[in-house]
């Protein structure tokens, strides 16, 4: 258990309160140890992410992980332990996670609340299967110098053979046990990595046959998620293009409060965590949105523990609180009472009874 900063300890606390019972339910023992990570961690000891905790988290099955950052580290230098947001990188590589899912599945009493037309939501429900390690995020040169003209900085783009050949098999197996469609999303008109991108999935579609593989470029699918979101099933990207139409999908559900992810390597070890940030303008005031971490909760019992009807017992509940009309502040429409953290967790632990 990994809170971190702002809202982290609360939605986090809700998440292990309903990871509890829905093992209770499917005869799951399970066993907790919290550390810092972090703001808090560079509070305590200096560093976002000691080598003790990543050696913690190698030692666990899982990882439940909140979210860190908040404006009293955001001076450290970048790239400098001391951000909060080393901690997440360094768990990413330091666990060998190569594979982030983020499923994006519009409820059908949250249509009217998306920011798209609610008959454009109907039926939206994809998996987003995101290349985690490599890209602009870790691949090196990266730094900021000085020229004669100025001040100038430069990011590397940097993919293997391997590193795409893996996440794809991940992506083609994930859509074998969907609708059997994968669109696989790049920049190939202009980036050299990314034609060697199109290039390793192509050649890993003839292993799944059952599986219709389509490629396109980052631009228009982007206009195609708010267009057709529901035509796609499973999309994979590289990490940047990743990180930002997650972030767009987020938008298609009304909040991103709302949306869980999983972090994969090769075994079943896996890092689960909302995909919204710490918002500590919130932090400590039992308002936060606790779905996304235990949405987050319940993939860790699917692809973790291998537990499917735990897993999707969670989701059930959760779809039982929102048409109840259970809203908290940021999925609320205009007019709508406005539920806290506890009372929405609440209504999720009465669902799973």
């Amino acid at each position: 258990m990994l809170a971190g900063d702002g809202i982290g300890p609360e939605v986090t606390d809700a998440a292990r309160r309903v990871l509890d019972a829905a093992g209770r339910a499917a005869g799951l023992s399970l066993e907790y140890v919290d550390d810092l990570v972090g703001g808090a961690a560079i509070d305590a000891h200096g560093t976002a992410l000691r080598p003790q905790t990543l050696d913690l988290c190698r030692r666990s099955d899982a990882v439940l992980f909140g979210a860190v950052g908040g404006p009293r580290w955001d001076d450290a230098a970048p790239g400098s332990t001391a951000r909060p947001g080393a901690a997440i990188l360094g768990l990413r590589k330091g666990l060998r996670l190569y594979a982030n899912l983020r499923p994006v599945r519009v409820d059908p009493a949250m249509a009217h609340l998306s920011a798209i037309k609610p008959e454009r939501v109907s039926g939206v429900d994809l998996l987003v299967v995101r290349e985690l390690t490599g890209g602009l995020y870790f691949s090196r040169p990266k730094r900021r110098y000085r020229t004669v003209r100025g001040e100038a900085a430069v990011d590397t783009m940097r993919y293997t053979t391997t590193e795409i050949e893996r996440v794809a098999i991940r992506a083609f197996e994930l859509a074998r046990g969907r609708r059997h469609r994968l669109c696989s999303v790049d920049k190939a008109n202009v980036l050299e990595s990314s034609r060697l991108w199109r290039e390793v999935v192509s050649s890993v579609a003839p292993r799944f046959p059952d599986v219709s593989l389509t490629h396109m470029l980052v631009d228009s699918f982007a206009m195609d998620l708010i267009r057709r979101p529901a035509a796609f099933d499973v999309v994979l990207t590289e990490n940047l293009f990743g990180d930002i139409l997650t972030d767009e999908a987020s938008m298609l559900v009304g909040s991103l409060g709302m949306l869980p992810s999983a972090s994969l390597g090769a075994g079943r070890r896996g890092l689960y965590e909302p995909i919204h940030g710490s918002a500590p303008d919130l932090a400590a005031r039992g308002v936060a949105n606790p779905i996304g971490a235990i949405l987050s909760a319940a993939l860790l019992l699917r692809f973790t523990l291998r537990s499917e009807n735990a897993a999707s017992s969670i989701e059930r509940a959760v779809t039982a609180a929102l048409v109840a009309g259970l809203r908290t502040a940021d999925i609320a429409a205009a007019g709508e009472p406005v539920v806290g953290t506890e009372t929405m967790t609440s209504a999720i632990l009465d669902g799973l009874r």
